[in-house]
């Protein structure tokens, strides 16, 4: 079973994500900030990570440039999940790193649509 981290600051969205991607057949986890996540990303990497942008003590962006030099045996796949839908942003995100980027709200077709885009399902 694949596994995916939800890192998000809301509870509610961590949830409705969590909801979504079981039901999918995947494992998740959740992480509250950047910093949780990388930590977590560190002990045992996830297949996929559904990335909040704006978050306290490290933000998605952060927790990118981060991942970059972190020490683990895989990378996992990157979904970024928010409400910054400026092309600028898009662009950023997938400079940094970003394998696909969805907007918040979202569904479970779009889910499903970017975890297959990226070869999660």
């Amino acid at each position: 079973m694949k596994n995916c981290l939800v890192v998000d600051d809301s509870k509610v969205i961590r949830k409705v994500a969590r909801h979504i991607l079981e039901s999918l057949d995947l494992s998740v986890s959740e992480a509250v900030d950047g910093q949780d996540a990388l930590t977590q990303c560190e002990a045992a990497a996830p297949d996929v990570v559904l990335l909040d942008w704006n978050m306290p003590i490290m933000s998605g962006m952060e927790f990118l440039q981060a991942l970059s030099s972190a020490k683990m045996t895989a990378r996992p796949k990157i979904i970024f999940c928010t409400t910054e839908n400026g092309i600028s942003h898009i662009k950023a995100a997938v400079d940094a790193g970003a394998d696909e980027y969805v907007m918040k709200p979202f569904d479970r077709e779009t889910l499903e649509s970017k975890l297959s885009i990226v070869g999660i399902i």
